[in-house]
């Protein structure tokens, strides 16, 4: 009897044991995942703290805003001037990087043409894939194809199509790009 008493308490103990290890073996993480985890941790809590620090700018800016006087009148001087001219507003494009950029290669008064390369005519290669809703690699280097593809803008466009890029083609560019919203 206490024989089997031993046995039952040994296959006991191992089947606790056994339980164990599998736990201990079915929890463990890599160093990768524990280290995944607890950065994900980290991120989230950063990002509720952006949560909050958002809301709490915005009520400031509410406060500020409600605190602004009326400008409906101008009462600073006596010829009510001001009243009179609306605020400037500024309007963004779909396209407004584009046309940031084609703006300073137009005041720049860049000149490109076959054989150009660099970042400039990636610009432009940017813009024709705009314009012909391609997806081209923009390789930085003004080849054949992107001339025939400038001759038929400017043909469109109704001026000199010469294949070169200068200030009245990236003045037209620009245009289209207003246009497109």
């Amino acid at each position: 009897m206490e024989k089997m008493k031993f046995g039952l308490l040994a296959v006991v103990v191992l089947f606790v044991l056994g339980l164990l290890g599998y736990w201990a073996v079915s929890t463990i993480q890599s160093g990768s995942e524990y280290q995944t985890r607890q950065k994900f941790e980290q991120l989230t809590k950063e990002n509720d703290d952006l949560k909050i620090q958002v809301a709490a700018l915005t009520d400031q800016i509410d406060t500020l805003q409600s605190q602004l006087p009326d400008n409906t009148t101008d009462t600073s001087s006596g010829s009510g001037d001001q009243a009179d001219k609306p605020a400037p507003t500024t309007t963004t494009y779909k396209y407004q990087s584009s046309i940031n950029d084609l703006q300073k290669l137009e005041d720049g008064n860049v000149l490109m043409k076959i054989k150009s390369s660099g970042a400039n005519v990636g610009i432009v290669q940017k813009f024709l894939n705009i314009y012909n809703n391609t997806s081209n690699k923009i390789d930085n280097d003004f080849g054949p194809s992107m001339e025939k593809a400038i001759i038929a803008f400017q043909k469109d466009q109704g001026i000199t199509s010469d294949g070169q890029v200068g200030p009245g083609t990236y003045s037209k560019m620009i245009d289209w790009l207003k246009k497109q919203g």
